[in-house]
């Protein structure tokens, strides 16, 4: 039995081998509520970094066990930023589902939201992940090797059939248990005049991207369903004969909206995954 979801929030062959046949179920749409990379203009950086130190506060520090903020006068004095600054770190904050400006009442901070650990609805790489669970990530098993684009690569990335592709294929292991098999598909045109057999490609795709390629992804388009997976994988994983796997399907993009990555991973049920979804 297949199912999936759509969800819209503000991640050839060589890929048939390694992955299986594609399938899309579901979409959800994936913008970075904590940027990994700082916003191009200093106001931008100002708020990312107020609200970036209030989540933290929610979390660890003055306010962990209030269930209300106080207000901005006193948060942007504690910050030692302007009103300005404060209302749009809380905007971003709301929009990510920690807390809720009420009239009349004031920020309300969602305690269950702000303890979750593992969101859906925001990308993190794996590796942060595993070592979120006090276990060290390595890869093995990986497969690197150029080939011209598939059709669904190919649409993804909106390229022609004859575009010479990278297909990066990995076994990921939490210790030394296999928790996920993905394949990443870059166009080597991203690469220019830089030689790929220096790059440590068992490092997170997107640090290669920034690195190598000086791209960075600030959205994807997820395609989310159950799946048992080829044999292959189920091999790679060592999984039980009815055991499932969470498939995600992703188009990546960078800042300028330019489609830079297609991947397609399954997950093992080792990791636990939460999604927050706001009423609009």
């Amino acid at each position: 039995m297949v199912f999936g979801f759509g969800v819209c929030y503000n991640k050839s062959t060589t890929f048939a081998a390694c992955t299986g046949t594609h399938r899309k179920v579901g979409t959800r749409l994936w913008q970075p509520n904590t940027p990994t990379a700082p916003p191009a203009i200093p106001a931008d950086r100002r708020c990312w970094a107020a609200y970036r130190a209030l989540l933290e506060q929610l979390r660890n520090g003055i306010w962990q066990d209030t269930d209300h903020l106080p207000p901005e006068l006193e948060l942007a004095n504690r910050l030692n930023v302007s009103r300005t600054v404060v209302r749009d770190a809380l905007s971003e904050l709301e929009r990510a589902g920690y807390i809720e400006r009420v009239r009349g009442i004031g920020t309300v901070i969602n305690r269950d939201v702000v303890n979750l650990a593992r969101r859906m609805d925001q990308k993190f790489e794996f590796t942060q992940m595993i070592r979120a669970r006090g276990m060290q990530p390595n890869s093995d098993d990986l497969r690197v090797s150029r080939h011209t684009a598939d059709a669904d690569a190919a649409q993804a990335l909106n390229i022609s059939l004859d575009t010479p592709v990278y297909y990066i294929c990995r076994r990921v292991l939490a210790d030394n248990t296999p928790v996920l098999f993905s394949t990443d598909i870059v166009p080597c045109s991203l690469f220019g005049t830089t030689r790929t057999d220096g790059i440590d490609f068992t490092r997170p795709i997107f640090d290669i991207l920034d690195e190598a390629c000086g791209i960075q992804v600030s959205s994807t388009i997820t395609h989310v369903r159950a799946a048992m997976g080829d044999p292959a994988v189920r091999h790679a994983l060592a999984l039980q004969r009815d055991q499932a796997l969470l498939e995600l399907s992703e188009t990546c993009y960078s800042r300028l909206c330019r489609p830079v990555l297609r991947c397609r991973t399954f997950y093992t049920d080792f990791f636990d995954f939460a999604l927050v979804r706001k009423l609009v």
